[in-house]
């Protein structure tokens, strides 16, 4: 017997049967009872089956059906695996298809495996087990989300296999014997099942962001609702990832207090949080960037107002432990500064800034040189810039990309002298720089004699080559620190002449006696899915701002988590966009326009607007905000 998909096969009578699924539905205040995975109930036409890996609306609950008298074991496997996908409490559905011994075993909740498709299953071939029919099922894996909820992209050998063993119990009904040990889900189940969150971590005195994956409704096991499934892994600590460059201000075996499963705002916008007691004999300080990481958590998953979080007792004392307002928290976090302007390079090699109003109808945006020694005659010639976070100084890279220079942007005199990046001279080959939210700056020499990624510290220190673990000898293309100063995006030209991006961890001594030097380690894949990346930024809540195309796609922009996996949003009109530059502030509170360089020169987009030019005819290139 042949592996036949299983999306293939919901089309047949036989396993439509076998799909059909309860489902309640909750919209605009009405509740429905809805069947086959439906999301709407059609008034004419035919029946058709919707398949659970289609997708269903997020208000959409599903529920498995238990499996019938006698049912064979082919549709023991394909209900079991339909039932991993349902919302029943504690998966309960799912279990039934289990041995007694396998449903009090199996955790679902440890792992998710995420296919790109369907399952394929078939019975094994040649199986001599006298205990029962043994089934593979296949897949290709696109990813796995960890015990910390973390999405890990899959690298490397991307087929999914497992056995399920399948034996009679005293009743001769067959049950499975051997389940997977977590979730096996196909990537449109994934999306519809679970949503990508943020909880936030201190790297020295700035949150970083730290995105996960909870249930989109209640979690089948813990029975928490997304709110508190969130906090709950806040408490539990950083991504394995990640926590080598951050420190929670919680104190270890802080947990939510026992029983705690759903959690809201009172009348005044304020999310009272209850804790163990081992957050009890915390210093106001600390306890007011615990309740810091909690706000913009819980800031960053919702759309409701959140004025305040404020931390209690457990135990019913319900005594306050300390609050903070949004207001406090935005200094405790150490946000980054609004930028005044937006940068770019003129078709007069000139560093240049401007102000981009969303709100003004007028059309013509006007720079202005910048000031200071770059503005002074006759003018240096710019080929990229990147400007520190505070806007007092530029990094610019001379026009035949030889040099790096730190320029004030405050008063007046000569061009400083060039930075000693690697060999220097004709030789070295430089990527537009980069500044952290620390004063450090990056940049990169494509030397294809000694290529590497170099770092400033406080952008006028002696530079230090920075090791970077997994470049394996491949030149780095571009490059962008973020505001955090915990990470590093790294494009990243392969073999093949595409380019790749890659997300690093940037780990620091942090003058605690080790003399060490600063290193990116672990580069992982930050937009898998396309295989070939032109040009990236950071951008708010942690997120990437990406232009690059799909196998046999077009190009296109869109934004991807740092751990990369892709959100729903895109730009609109992509295809223009250059492969040179592209920018987007990392400011959360008022974002600014994304600016891109086109074919047009400088374009911008403001909010829910269509791309406009900065300057018609006036051209320009490298489009750059602090950082």
């Amino acid at each position: 017997m042949d592996a036949e998909p299983l999306d293939a096969r919901a089309g047949r009578a036989r396993v439509r049967r076998r799909r059909l699924r309860a489902v309640r539905a909750y919209a605009f205040g009405a509740a429905g009872l809805l069947l086959a995975g439906c999301a709407s109930m059609p008034d004419r036409g035919d029946i058709r089956p919707v398949q659970a890996s289609q997708g269903v609306d997020s208000q959409v609950r599903v529920f498995g059906v238990p499996p019938a008298d006698k049912a064979s074991p082919a549709e023991i496997v394909d209900g079991f695996l339909e039932a991993m996908t349902s919302d029943d409490p504690q998966l309960e559905t799912a279990r039934k298809y289990l041995t007694e011994a396998a449903a009090k075993s199996w955790k679902p909740g440890s792992a998710v495996t995420v296919l790109s498709s369907g399952l394929n299953r078939v019975p094994n071939r040649g199986e001599k087990d006298p205990e029962g029919p043994r089934w593979k099922v296949t897949g290709k894996k696109l990813a796995t989300v960890d015990e910390h909820s973390a999405y890990q992209p899959q690298t490397g050998a991307r087929e999914y296999e497992e056995f399920l063993q399948l034996v009679q119990n005293e009743d001769k009904q067959w049950r499975i014997s051997t389940p997977p040990s977590g979730l096996v889900l196909s990537e449109s189940d994934f999306q519809r099942i679970y949503m990508p969150v943020n909880k936030y971590y201190f790297a020295g005195g700035t949150l970083v962001a730290d995105p996960v994956y909870v249930r989109q409704r209640t979690d089948p096991d813990s029975r928490m609702d997304p709110t508190t499934q969130t906090v709950q892994s806040l408490l539990a600590g950083p991504s394995r990832w990640l926590a080598p460059v951050v420190e929670s201000s919680f104190p270890t075996g802080t947990e939510l207090s026992p029983g705690t499963k759903s959690l809201s705002y009172d009348g005044q916008n304020t999310l009272r949080v209850p804790l163990n007691e081992k957050a009890e004999n915390v210093a106001q300080p600390q306890c007011k960037k615990m309740a810091t990481q909690l706000l913009y958590t819980v800031k960053d998953l919702t759309g409701s107002r959140l004025d305040q979080v404020e931390l209690v007792r457990a135990g019913g004392k319900s005594t306050s432990l300390c609050s903070v307002s949004e207001v406090s928290a935005a200094v405790i976090a150490g946000r980054p500064k609004i930028p005044e302007f937006q940068y770019f390079v003129d078709n007069e090699k000139r560093l240049v800034r401007m102000k981009l109003d969303t709100s003004s109808e007028d059309q013509q945006v006007r720079p202005e040189p910048v000031p200071g020694p770059l503005a002074t005659p006759p003018g240096f010639k710019v080929r990229s810039a990147a400007v520190s976070h505070d806007e007092r100084r530029a990094a610019v890279v001379s026009e035949d990309e030889h040099a790096l220079y730190a320029v004030p942007l405050v008063g007046s005199g000569a061009m400083p002298q060039p930075l000693p990046i690697g060999k220097g001279g004709k030789a070295a080959l430089l990527t537009a720089p980069s500044w952290d939210a620390s004063g450090d700056l990056w940049v990169a020499d494509r030397d294809p004699q000694s290529p590497g990624l170099w770092r400033v510290p406080g952008g006028a220190g002696t530079p230090e080559k920075v090791q970077v673990a997994g470049l394996d000898g491949r030149k780095i293309a571009s490059l962008k620190a973020s505001a955090d100063g915990a990470r590093i995006a790294l494009l990243v030209e392969q073999p093949d002449g595409n380019k790749v991006l890659y997300v690093g961890r940037i780990e620091r001594p942090d003058g605690k006696g080790d003399s060490s030097a600063v290193s990116v380690r672990e580069l992982r894949p930050a937009a898998p899915q396309m295989v070939d990346v032109t040009a990236m930024s950071w951008a708010p809540r942690g997120r990437l701002l990406v232009v690059g195309r799909e196998n046999g796609g077009v190009q296109q922009a869109r934004y991807m988590l740092a751990d990369g996996s892709m959100v729903a949003a895109s730009l609109p009109g992509a295809t223009g966009l250059s492969e040179v530059a592209v920018a987007a502030t990392e400011d959360e509170a008022k974002p600014k326009p994304v600016v891109a360089y086109s074919e047009d020169g400088i374009v911008w987009l403001p909010p829910g607007a269509q791309w406009r030019t900065v300057a018609a005819g006036e051209g320009g290139r490298a489009p750059v905000y602090p950082g």
